[in-house]
Formats: structure tokens, sequence, C-alpha cells
């Protein structure tokens, strides 16, 4: 007599993805507070420096085209 074969039933994919998102985030070092707060305060400094300059081309840009197209009039 053969033996009764087990059908393990499979979680749905919605239920899968759930269960294998919460294995991989266990897996992830998460920043410290402080490491974290030096890591916000670099981002801005680098988006305010980064503003300061896109600005200032923007600006001198501006400037220039509205130069040339004066000598053409």
């Amino acid at each position: 007599m053969a033996k009764a074969q087990v059908v393990k039933k499979q979680p749905n994919r919605i239920v899968r993805y759930l269960h294998e998102s919460n294995a991989e985030l266990r897996k992830v070092k998460w920043p410290t507070r402080q490491e974290a707060r030096q890591l916000t305060i670099l981002v801005l400094v680098v988006v305010a420096i980064s503003s300061a300059v896109l600005g200032a081309l923007d600006y001198a840009f501006s400037k220039l085209v509205g130069w040339i197209l004066t000598l053409g009039a």
C-alpha cells in the first residue's frame, strides 16, 4: 500500500511577499539616531549648496541672454 503524500498548501503571492519582505527587513542594519541625524544634516547642506549654485547660474544665464537679446534690438 502506498503512503499518502502530504500536500503542503503554498501561501498566496501577497502573503508570501509580505513574509519575504519582513525577513529581508530583519537583515537590514538600521542607522543609529546619531548617524541618521548626521546624514540628514549632510543632505540638507548639500541641497542648500546645490540650490545656491544652480540659482546663481540661472540668474547669470538669464542676465546674459537678456543682454544678448538687447544687443540685437
